[in-house]
């Protein structure tokens, strides 16, 4: 999101064969989940079984380890796959939305396939406390693998837009996360948010230190990168896809991140989007309905356009956000995070309704 302002309070053959094994256990309902949010700096809460087993029928357990094949993802048995799901809200405000029961609505009434867990680096988030904001990050993507999801992990930088700046901490984040993951099929790396007023080389030469890391402990996660100018492939800056086209990461096995919020980025961003995924592998980790803070009225037929192109291309995505903000684009109606019920349409706003159909389909 361009503008995000604050809420309102305040392989080798021994890793893959490890792999197998978890995705296994998971099938039959072993992997446990978190079941109540923690709060920064506090001992992880006790995990119990998910709400309901995964079975062979979840996406995790149905496609197994993701690997980039050309311009697409693909599951592995190398069939192009398109993940469809959503992104929590920062962690540092809206803990109390992922939830067991939560979850269990996001894996087993909305059919989603990916959860986004956003972990913000300033604004309250992961410099206040690493330790305590690595342990949530890791309770909720473990949440998403115990209900058969995959996980996005997302190093959600946003001021400063420059994500050098966070160099180090983004090393000692990605080194824990693939350190615990790296025998898992169920995580992608997002490492960086949204980069803004840098240059494509700065983003590039970050990637280029942030992937070795992840790399030395998992080979085999897909890494997601953003790209500049809140990851628009440079269009709100005033350039295109051709300079990620021309100068790609040096590195394999990743692709490259968009964002759009349908309000807001009309047929330029659109246009962008559909000549960047005929030559680039891209993953849509976060768009909205509304403006480009997630405000405002719901431009659903503009969004529709946008759905209809990634499913024609098989391009992953998620929605932001799986919060109750007070904002239109948070899904859940205000207040819904501090109650019992998520499933149905009754707890949600407009926009949650309507991405809720589109992730159903």
């Amino acid at each position: 999101m361009h503008q995000r302002p604050t809420p309102p309070t305040g392989p080798t053959g021994r890793r893959r064969l490890a792999r197998k094994a978890l995705l296994a256990a998971s099938a039959l309902g072993v992997v446990t989940a978190l079941m109540a949010p923690v709060r920064a700096g506090a001992a992880p809460a006790p995990v119990s079984p998910a709400g309901a087993s995964p079975t062979a029928a979840t996406p995790l357990a149905a496609n197994g380890q993701l690997s980039v094949c050309g311009r697409q993802l693909c599951n592995a048995s190398g069939q192009a796959v398109a993940l469809n799901g959503m992104s929590t809200h920062g962690t540092q405000w809206y803990a109390q939305c992922v939830t067991g029961g939560s979850l269990d609505a996001l894996a087993q009434d909305w059919r989603a396939d990916v959860l986004r867990v956003s972990t913000y680096v300033q604004e309250g988030g992961y410099e206040t406390d690493p330790a305590g904001f690595t342990a949530r990050a890791q309770q909720f993507v473990d949440a998403a693998h115990a209900r058969g999801m995959y996980a996005v992990i997302d190093w959600h930088m946003l001021t400063p837009g420059d994500p050098n700046a966070n160099l180090d901490r983004a090393k000692t984040f990605f080194r824990a996360m693939a350190k615990k993951y790296k025998n898992h099929p169920g995580v992608l790396y997002e490492i960086a948010n949204e980069p803004s007023g840098v240059s494509w080389s700065a983003v590039k030469s970050y990637a280029e230190q942030i992937i070795p890391v992840i790399r030395a402990e998992d080979p085999d996660g897909v890494v997601l990168v953003g790209t500049r100018a809140w990851s628009s492939f440079g269009v709100s800056e005033g350039a295109n896809e051709s300079e990620v086209v021309n100068n790609p990461v040096n590195a394999s096995n990743i692709m490259y991140t968009f964002h759009f919020y349908a309000a807001s980025h009309r047929e330029a961003y659109l246009a962008a989007l559909d000549r960047a995924s005929d030559r680039l592998p891209v993953f849509v980790t976060e768009f909205g309905t509304q403006d480009y803070a997630g405000e405002g009225a719901n431009d659903f037929a503009m969004a529709q356009r946008y759905l209809d192109l990634m499913k024609r291309k098989k391009i992953s995505w998620t929605n932001w956000n799986y919060s109750d903000d007070h904002r239109s684009g948070a899904v859940f109606k205000t207040g819904t995070c501090n109650g019992s019920t998520w499933t149905g349409t009754g707890v949600l706003k407009e926009a949650g309704v309507w991405i809720r159909d589109r992730i159903r389909q």
